[in-house]
């Protein structure tokens, strides 16, 4: 049994972890609220101005955004790999890197040469390092002032490689924000669009005034939309960060008051050992004495 000054040290070093754990907790719940808002909010944008291109892009046959829909002439497939910048948020960035890998094992295979990884978030490169993966760019710090301009910048750079013909398909991986406590790894295709199903009737009986033609609007659209969906993946992707991390940290302040509560039961034992030997040695002394 340890004695009782090691007991206490251990006692006060988990008592200022879990302070730190409640502290981070806190500042994650904070975030959290600000970063749900902005997913909620764009979520319902970014589903409206994808019903508005289903039911304007039908025909886009000649059209200059018809790049976006076809495929490429090249064996080569970029993941935008959507990670975090800190740890201490659990299985966020872990569970992420294996979905990942599963999939491009089933989809692709041993040939590290057929894809290309961009990475945004410093723990996605640290995974990525591991695996010798051909990294076409990365973005540390992204997170730090997450904002439309830099994710639109970013976008815009993945659109260039694909109409240029250097990918065949692009594919964003990252994790889908459900509540504080849930999200799910997704791993969906931003390039090229996948094939659009009939539009329902009334969208494509819809009498839309185009100003100033159909063909303009269609060309701001479609990288817009595209632009959308990127950034929407970003802030849910930010929005289950912080929930991880709350998440995380709630369960490390619940480990360090359940082993608090071991080591007051320790230390309490061997006070009472100690206390014990001390009264069988004044017993014992005072026995001696006397027979002496």
């Amino acid at each position: 049994m340890a004695n009782l000054k090691e007991v206490r040290t251990r006692m006060v070093s988990v008592k200022s972890t879990q302070q730190i754990t409640k502290a981070m907790k806190m500042v994650s719940a904070a975030k959290l609220r600000r970063a749900q808002d902005k997913i909620i909010k764009m979520r319902s944008y970014a589903q409206k101005l994808h019903e508005m291109m289903s039911g304007l892009s039908q025909n886009i046959d000649g059209s200059p955004v018809a790049t976006y829909f076809e495929s490429k002439n090249s064996n080569k497939v970029l993941f935008v790999l959507v990670s975090s910048d800190r740890g201490l948020c659990g299985a966020f960035n872990s569970s992420l890197i294996k979905s990942m890998n599963y999939f491009i094992t089933k989809e692709i295979g041993d040939n590290k040469g057929a894809f290309d990884i961009l990475n945004i978030g410093k723990k996605g490169h640290d995974g990525m390092s591991k695996f010798k993966y051909n990294v076409a760019d990365s973005n540390d710090g992204f997170f730090n002032n997450l904002n439309w301009a830099d994710g639109e910048r970013i976008c815009q750079n993945v659109l260039n490689q694909f109409n240029e013909g250097k990918y065949a398909k692009v594919y964003l991986v990252y994790n889908e924000f459900k509540n504080a406590a849930t999200y799910f790894n997704r791993i969906s295709q931003l390039l090229p669009i996948a094939a659009r199903e009939e539009a329902e009737e009334s969208d494509s009986n819809a009498n839309y005034i185009f100003e100033p033609s159909q063909g303009e609007i269609l060309e701001d659209l479609v990288p817009r939309s595209l632009k959308t969906t990127f950034y929407s993946a970003l802030l849910d992707s930010n929005a289950s960060e912080h929930g991880a991390r709350m998440t995380a940290m709630d369960n490390a302040t619940e480990n360090a008051q359940e082993l608090l509560r071991s080591l007051s039961i320790e230390y309490n034992k061997a006070r009472q050992a100690a206390i014990t030997n001390e009264i069988l040695e004044i017993v014992g002394g005072a026995e001696a004495l006397e027979n002496g």
